[in-house]
């Protein structure tokens, strides 16, 4: 397959039902233009008077979750966005292009990380936050002073809090700051990890190798738990695409989820990255392991979100573990974590040796 070959699935194409852009997004330029491209496909946008993203209340949860879910804000990053924070293991610092995903995975992480209703919105000054990043070069712990990892450079992370290819489409911020980092004469590494597809518009971008793509991989069986993605099959085609446009790429097996017959849907899903990956000179792949684990608020934001979900979320079927802000979260039981750990890297090993694993948690 080379760079030209259609996909196996079609991308999908994220479309808000509406776009609510701020007063101060509309001083910036970048702002502007994501609103102007909103208004190019068809889609209605809504000038604010002010900068609070607010929606009519509704007792419906179901119903205010899908208004929230539908919508989408171009918003001003505040200050706090403009102070970095480590973002351990992925990256040395976490950089947010956007908040909120399209989704609708129903074991989102974010579903207790964020505030407020599900609105995902994306940040006007762009401009701003890349002026910020020079003056972290060589300042994390996670790769650039790493014995292990030091050659993959100071590392930001842009994925924590959204999935930026969904909404490349609409807001060319990905693009932008994949030129961004293709331009800084320095030994830095953008990262980003999605769900998605469409990385026709990064293909023949400047990157000077500075960027890494990662897919986000589960099984097919386990689609299900992970609505509104693009098929695992597209995400291994567009990860192979990037590949061979010379981007540094990775696999991010996440959540991984011991539901009956992991072993065999795990042991396929490998096969096919080894397949979609073949023969790719220069190969640059990396792999994540990420077991699936709840707090007790994610959980209840969750199940009310997707309460026919038949995802596995039972306290009692877990050991609980203290989180380093004095929380609680869910695992698996060691003896289960360290049968699944086990599998992951006899499986890397033997169908893909050139894979470097960069963690498990």
């Amino acid at each position: 397959m080379d760079r030209v070959s259609a996909p196996a699935t079609p991308a999908r194409a994220w479309r808000p039902r509406r776009v609510l852009i701020t007063r101060a997004a509309r001083d910036h330029a970048h702002g502007r233009t994501i609103a102007d491209r909103a208004a190019a496909l068809g889609i209605p946008v809504t000038e604010l008077s002010g900068n609070q993203l607010r929606l009519g209340s509704s007792e419906d949860e179901r119903r205010a979750y899908a208004e929230a879910k539908s919508t989408f804000a171009v918003a001003v990053a505040p200050p706090s966005k403009l102070r970095l924070q480590p973002i351990a293991p992925s990256a040395d610092w976490r950089v947010d292009l956007a908040e909120g995903c399209p989704a609708h995975c129903a074991y989102c992480y974010l579903a207790g990380s964020l505030k407020g209703p599900p609105i995902t919105r994306v940040y006007a000054n762009l401009d701003e936050i890349t002026a910020t990043l020079p003056a972290y070069l060589g300042q994390g712990t996670i790769t650039s002073r790493s014995r292990t990892r030091a050659h993959e450079g100071t590392t930001f992370e842009a994925s924590c809090y959204t999935d930026p290819l969904a909404l490349e489409p609409l807001t060319g911020s990905l693009g932008e700051m994949i030129r961004f980092f293709g331009a800084w004469d320095a030994d830095v590494q953008l990262r980003f990890t999605s769900k998605f597809a469409d990385v026709s518009s990064l293909l023949d971008l400047p990157h000077g190798g500075r960027t890494r793509m990662r897919a986000s991989i589960n099984p097919p069986a386990y689609h299900r738990f992970e609505g509104g993605t693009d098929r695992v099959a597209a995400r291994l085609d567009a990860l192979r695409q990037m590949a061979l446009a010379g981007y540094k790429v990775g696999l991010t097996v996440a959540p991984i989820i011991a539901a009956e017959g992991w072993r065999e849907a795990y042991a396929d899903l490998i096969a096919a990255a080894a397949a979609a990956l073949r023969g790719i000179p220069g190969l640059d792949l990396t792999a994540e392991l990420i077991t699936h684990r709840f707090t007790p608020g994610s959980r209840a934001v969750l199940t009310s979100w997707y309460p026919g979900s038949d995802l596995e979320m039972d306290p009692a079927l877990r050991a609980e573990k203290r989180t380093k802000f004095a929380g609680t979260k869910f695992v698996y039981p060691p003896e289960l974590m360290k049968e699944l750990k086990s599998f992951f890297y006899e499986q890397l090993a033997a169908r893909l040796p050139e894979a470097r694993i960069l963690y498990w948690t």
